[in-house]
């Protein structure tokens, strides 16, 4: 069973499929050489990335995230304020060094290869080989970023919920629901105790207030920050501005909590688009939104402390569990359903966990969340995580506080559960048009002019 500190992981921006992912790949890959006694043997490389990572790499940061991944760098820990520069560096010098120390040529259109078809495990594959001096293969393999940092490939298998040695191994909401009434637990004590199980070292709500704090300083860089974003669309930060507006407005207008909603998941979402750390939550292009309702708990609920924050993110953290285990959290996979509508229904649960609502009220939020997102592309333009990404952040922040309060405002009887909610979003996922996952072929990305 993965554990929701797999779902909510820092990171860095645009994407954490196309960035964090590859990245977290490339070094899996130079770890593998090394663990073989081959690192030292290397006198060249290739990296060949294939389906929606060769199709918006470019815009998502991919080419620089694998760079950076061969020389050894992890996206939690890298330092951002010099990634550029150390680019900049290897492009100079067509070099760069494998796990900071053993020196390959790397010119990018001889060595990083982009190829338009998809390797046969998911849309995101990406192929790294290395040579010897006599040109002779030392090692190739191949590795899949499935959404939200995910990686699949040599030393990180795929791991199925159903193998994990926790008490409450559940695999669909009716299981989760079924643990709580039986064993008369919330989502979050359930949570709790498949967490201490597989660490029992692991002190569950501290590491959940540092991810909390995490979440924080990210919506306060991007509340004052101001400028550009790069790229190339010429996307200006807006959030900066709007909460000078809101702060500076008369507070006659009761809607204007909505409007610090939505200021707050822009400013980690600008964060993002600049590359900068952020929280997946489940990925980097939705993660946003469970920040930016986690501050209109705190900032405009009552006794809301960190006990509630706690709680919100285990119940979040559950609904992250099961749209992976049925569905993907992968916008290459089936969209954007994926990744914000997942986001608002993780964020939707969380939130009416954190105002004391029932199980079954958090599993009907959550199902209200995924079933208003159903069918959402993936279709960013010019292959960056900023049009229409930023904004629908906001807007699926909202939602979610609109599909928990419709949730609290019931017994929690509904005629959809969210098991059926996830079920059509993989049917639909499955469905929809390759161009409309994530690879910038269909969608505003053909109809808005990026230049």
């Amino acid at each position: 069973m993965i554990s929701v500190f797999d779902l909510f992981r820092v990171g860095i921006g645009p994407s954490s499929s196309h960035t964090s992912g590859p990245m977290r790949a490339a070094k899996a890959f130079v770890d593998d050489l090394a663990s073989r006694g081959l690192l030292d043997a290397v006198a060249s490389l290739t990296v060949t990335l294939f389906g929606s990572l060769a199709a918006t790499g470019r815009g998502h940061g991919t080419d620089r995230a694998v760079m950076l991944g061969l020389e050894g760098e992890r996206p939690e820990l890298i330092e951002t304020r010099t990634m550029h520069d150390r680019i900049a560096e290897i492009r100079r010098d067509q070099r760069l060094r494998l796990a900071g120390r053993v020196p390959v040529p790397f010119e990018e259109g001889q060595h990083l290869l982009f190829r338009s078809e998809s390797l046969p495990d998911h849309p995101n594959g990406v192929r790294f080989a290395a040579y010897d001096p006599a040109g002779a293969t030392l090692l190739t393999s191949d590795y899949y970023s499935i959404g939200g940092g995910f990686i699949v490939g040599p030393g990180h298998p795929s791991r199925q919920l159903d193998e994990a040695p926790v008490p409450f191994p559940f695999r669909t909401g009716r299981e989760l629901l079924g643990f709580g009434e039986s064993a008369d637990l919330t989502i979050a004590q359930i949570v709790t105790a498949n967490e201490q199980a597989l660490d029992p070292d692991r002190d569950v709500n501290a590491s959940l207030l540092e991810i909390w704090q995490v979440m924080q300083d990210t919506v306060q860089r991007g509340l004052s920050a101001s400028g550009e974003l790069p790229g190339g669309l010429h996307v200006k930060r807006r959030a900066q501005r709007l909460a000078q507006n809101l702060t500076a407005a008369p507070q006659a207008d009761p809607l204007q909590i909505l409007d610090w909603v939505s200021v707050w998941a822009m400013a980690v979402n600008e964060e993002n688009a600049a590359g900068h750390r952020v929280v997946t939550a489940p990925t980097n292009g939705a993660s946003g939104l469970i920040p930016a309702v986690l501050h209109y708990v705190k900032n405009f609920m009552k006794a809301v402390g960190d006990d509630e924050i706690c709680e919100f993110l285990l119940t979040a953290g559950s609904i992250g569990l099961l749209a992976k285990a049925n569905a993907s959290i992968s916008g290459a996979e089936v969209g954007c359903q994926g990744e914000v509508g997942v986001a608002c229904a993780m964020a939707a649960a969380g939130l009416v966990a954190a105002l004391g609502g029932t199980n079954e009220q958090m599993e009907h939020a959550a199902e209200i969340g995924i079933e208003h997102h159903l069918g959402m592309t993936c279709d960013p333009v010019g292959g960056l995580v900023q049009i229409p990404c930023i904004e629908r952040n906001a807007v699926g922040a909202v939602k979610a506080i609109h599909a928990a309060r419709l949730a609290m405002n019931t017994d929690g009887g509904h005629s959809v559960s969210l098991d059926q909610a996830i079920e059509t979003m993989r049917q639909t996922g499955r469905d929809m048009q390759a161009s409309y996952k994530e690879t910038s072929r269909a969608g505003l990305a053909v109809n808005v002019i990026a230049c």
